[in-house]
């Protein structure tokens, strides 16, 4: 008994999380507006607003690297995004804040920290 009172208030203690933006048919929303607009291929991924590219996610091989103007910012695989070849964060992380496919998902976090979107 003494297990499931304290597991039950350990579940309780948890908030359920919901994430900032949420991804629909090509769109980045926010409270039903849409922020950001994206185009995901087999091997890029593409971020926009307003018609202006905000910046990329580019495949090679295994890893995306995600790209601001050309430069790689960080590079994401198997889930875990690096920078400078050290870890910064992960999949599930950025999806906490983007209900977005996991490299969408990704990609946005990276223009965010970076101050590109």
């Amino acid at each position: 008994m003494k297990k499931l009172v304290i597991a039950l208030v350990a579940a309780l203690a948890v908030p359920a999380f919901a994430a900032d933006y949420k991804c629909s048919s090509g769109r980045v929303e926010k409270s039903g507006s849409t922020q950001y607009t994206y185009k995901e291929g087999s091997s890029e991924i593409v971020i926009e607003k307003g018609g202006s590219t905000k910046g990329k996610s580019v495949k090679r091989g295994s890893k995306w690297y995600v790209e601001i103007g050309g430069s790689t910012q960080a590079t994401i695989e198997n889930g875990k995004i690096e920078k400078g070849g050290s870890s910064w964060a992960t999949a599930s992380d950025a999806q906490r804040i983007y209900d977005c496919p996991a490299d969408v998902a990704a990609t946005l976090w990276v223009l965010d920290q970076k101050g590109a979107l």
